[in-house]
């Protein structure tokens, strides 16, 4: 067998050498250089004080940003930085009304609860919701089923591009030719696919795009990032806005001149420290290219579909290897206290309803860890080793 070459990146990211590192769908391993980074921005506070915004700390989210544009496939000034994928939502959600004929909602009822709750309270402005369901088998979207829900009537359309269950890849370009022939809005949820499946958001015409570097981009919490086609970006005007999106901020002025460019998209002031923690992430997987992880990516998770099928699991993903994002979620008894088990022995996985233990190689992970993985969940089945687990209170982990 040929010698895995991006292995060598594993000793920049230090956990992945005191643990089994599996869980890259939920948080990225933190690199090596985002401590150093870190630390310049506290030496920076510590030292400068408030001169620090006009060294650096106003425009630091232009470096992250730009890094995430070239993953995403999306033009130069398209990307801003903001908390969390909901807060992003937001931004672009304000842009519109509900209050014509056009006031349709499509969207998956597959989609990650938060960004339902969202658009669910949309309805209180006017809006009329439309889940497309599930397949039988809660894996999948059929694409001609969602295609005729967005209609004339359809004005947004958010939908994932990686379902956070199932890891089951929904065709972006296809979505996005359906929306602009009816006059709809796509905003694509890109969380489970950016830095892990190749994207080419300009190319396939998706007006809005929103996701975060928490995960597959190895950048922490703190960092979701909002692209908007700069066609379209001048007819938007968010009323979630503030005074980042003013043409002229410092002139402190009290009608609001909206900014031209992506930063037409924020509000209040930056999360200065979450974007130093997060800058370096980004820039590593848009140096090793998306390609190559998705190459690796694809091997790996075949070998753990192989191995939990060898066990007689069920895999809660798509069996085709194209059609599956970077995760591959697997059934086993007691999953819930198989993955505590697991957790224990700092073999980090996670585990979700409906879905099973969650397990997701990365650029830094060894093909042994993969199949290890699932030996190991049959062996604490096997030995009810779970069983010390069962009555620990669940948390978010």
């Amino acid at each position: 067998m040929q010698p895995d070459p991006l292995l060598c990146w594993r000793q920049e990211f230090p956990i992945s050498e005191r643990t089994s590192y599996l869980v890259s769908h939920s948080l990225g391993a933190m690199p090596l250089r985002a401590r150093a980074r870190v630390q310049r921005h506290l030496d920076q506070w510590d030292q400068r004080g408030v001169r620090a915004w006009a060294e650096g700390w106003w425009v630091a989210q232009n470096e992250i940003a730009a890094a995430v544009e070239s993953i995403l496939g999306a033009a130069a000034d398209t990307v801003s930085m903001h908390q969390n994928v909901a807060v992003a939502s937001q931004v672009i959600l304000s842009c519109f009304e509900f209050s014509g004929l056009r006031r349709k909602i499509v969207l998956c009822d597959a989609e990650f609860p938060s960004v339902l709750y969202l658009y669910e309270g949309q309805r209180a402005r006017g809006a009329e919701i439309v889940r497309v369901p599930s397949d039988e088998a809660g894996i999948g979207i059929d694409l001609d089923r969602l295609l005729k829900a967005i209609d004339e009537r359809t004005l947004l359309v958010p939908i994932s591009h990686v379902l956070f269950r199932s890891a089951f890849i929904q065709d972006a370009r296809a979505i996005a030719a359906r929306a602009r022939e009816v006059g709809a809005f796509l905003i694509l949820d890109v969380f489970q696919s950016v830095g892990t499946v190749p994207l080419q958001l300009a190319e396939w015409g998706v007006h809005a795009a929103v996701g975060g570097a928490l995960k597959f981009l190895c950048g922490g919490p703190g960092n979701g990032f909002l692209y908007v086609d700069p066609h379209e970006r001048a007819r938007l005007r968010p009323t979630f806005t503030g005074w980042m999106a003013h043409d002229n901020p410092f002139g402190f002025e009290r009608e609001h001149a909206l900014r031209g460019d992506g930063w037409r998209f924020l509000h209040g002031t930056p999360n200065v420290p979450a974007i130093a923690a997060g800058t370096d992430g980004p820039a590593i997987v848009a140096e090793i290219g998306v390609e190559a992880i998705r190459r690796k990516s694809i091997r790996q998770t075949a070998l753990i579909v192989d191995r939990a099928r060898h066990h007689g699991y069920a895999v809660h993903a798509p069996s085709a290897p194209e059609q599956r994002g970077g995760t591959v979620a697997v059934k086993v008894p007691h999953g819930y206290e198989v993955c505590q088990a697991l957790l224990a022995e700092d073999t980090v996985v996670d585990f979700r309803p409906e879905a099973g233990i969650r397990i997701a190689p990365h650029f830094y992970t060894e093909d042994a860890e993969c199949t290890r993985v699932v030996d190991r969940m049959a062996e604490i089945v096997s030995s009810r080793a779970y069983e010390r687990f069962s009555r620990q209170e669940r948390s978010p982990g």
